[in-house]
Parts: structure tokens; sequence; C-alpha cells
């Protein structure tokens, strides 16, 4: 069991949130062609037969879509998954090729709809908690740039600090690489998405990985 526990101030903020957690050991994530591949086409197809006639106001009628736009409306945002399926839909952008961990997520994500975060486990230090952002802390992004949370974000912090946060996505180190061999999932389903829909999803990226990496364990 990996040492992860939610704070109770984010219990007090976030009664009716949840946190769904999938562990992968023993992978190679090199960059290859794969069964994955094929995958993410029959998923991009099924995605548009899916939701032909949509547009974003009927896409924001889904229940999980206006889950997580009244979570980041509250902070004058937008959730980045919702523009990435409407980039897909309406501007015909396919599904993008990282390497094989993370676009494991991103295809269950843009399938599911649920906000995930990949991490290399290595580059992680336990112990690992969920909390609600006070608005002081710090982190650097992916792409570098230094950013102060939001108060009332909800993060992911491990020994060193803040390493995820619903708003502002993951810090520069410990996203998944073609070097990574153990990764840690992270979805975050703010009040109003069900946790049988976070376990649901966690599914399709272990059936993902599976696809790509018929060896990996899951602890």
């Amino acid at each position: 069991m990996l040492p992860f526990a939610p704070t109770p101030a984010w219990k007090t903020a976030y009664p009716a949130a949840h946190i769904g957690l999938l562990h992968v050991e023993n992978v190679d994530n090199t960059p290859r062609p794969t069964a994955l591949d094929d995958h993410k086409r029959a998923v991009q197809a099924a995605l548009l037969r899916r939701y032909t006639g949509f547009d974003r106001a009927r896409l924001l009628e889904l229940d999980l879509l206006n889950a997580y736009k009244t979570f980041y409306r509250r902070f004058g945002n937008t959730y980045h998954v919702q523009l990435q399926l409407e980039s897909i839909l309406f501007k015909g952008k396919s599904l993008p090729a990282v390497n094989p961990l993370v676009d494991a997520a991103f295809t269950a994500e843009i399938e599911t709809l649920i906000l995930t975060a990949a991490h290399d486990l290595d580059r992680l230090v336990p112990p690992f908690s969920i909390d609600v952002a006070a608005g002081s802390e710090q982190f650097v992004q992916m792409g570098g740039a230094l950013k102060t949370v939001k108060a009332g974000d909800i993060l992911m912090a491990d020994a060193t600090g803040v390493v995820c946060t619903i708003l502002y996505g993951q810090d520069h180190n410990s996203p998944v690489t073609p070097l990574t061999t153990r990764a840690l999932y992270v979805a975050y389903a703010p009040p109003g998405v069900p946790a049988a829909a976070v376990s649901a999803h966690l599914d399709a990226v272990r059936h993902n990985i599976l696809r790509f990496a018929p060896q990996a364990h899951f602890p």
C-alpha cells in the first residue's frame, strides 16, 4: 500500500469529492506501435459517433462535464478535458501520441471525462496527501512556470511539496517519461462525480496499459 491519505481539511471542504488511485509497475514505456494505437483510433471514431450533433452547450448538459464545469467556474477556469474533447469533435484534432503510459490515461480520460494525472512514481517522495489549497502554496508547473495555487483548489503533495492541482495540472518533476517503469495515476473527482465513475475510469486505464504492456503489475 502506498503511504497516501487525504487531510482533514480536504474532507471538510469537499465531503462529496473522490480521489482514485492506480499504481502500475514493470512497464516498458518506450514509444512504439502497439495495440493501444488501434484502440485510440477506435475511441476517436466512437466519440465522433457518440456526440454527433452536439455543440458546447449540449456537451455541458452531460452530468460529469457539468460537475467539472461547476468546480472550475468557481475559479474562473474552464475544464481542460472539455476543451480537449471539443478539439476532437469540432476541430478535427486527433488523440495525441506522447508515450504509452500517458496515452493510456488520456484515451480513457477523453472517453470517461474523468480528470487524471500520471506521475512517475520514482520521481515522487512519499508520503502523499490530498489537500485543499490555502492559497499560499507554490509549485513549478510542467511547462516551467511558477504558480501560486488558488485557495480552494484540490492538490496532491508529496514530501517535497505540491506535485499536482486540479486547476494547474502537474509539476515539472514527476511527469511520466519514456524511461518510466513505475507510475501512479491519480483521478480527481469534484462533487457531483460518482465514485463508481472514477472506479470504471481507472479500470479503463488499466486495460489500456495492458494493451501495450501485458506484463504490467498492479500492486
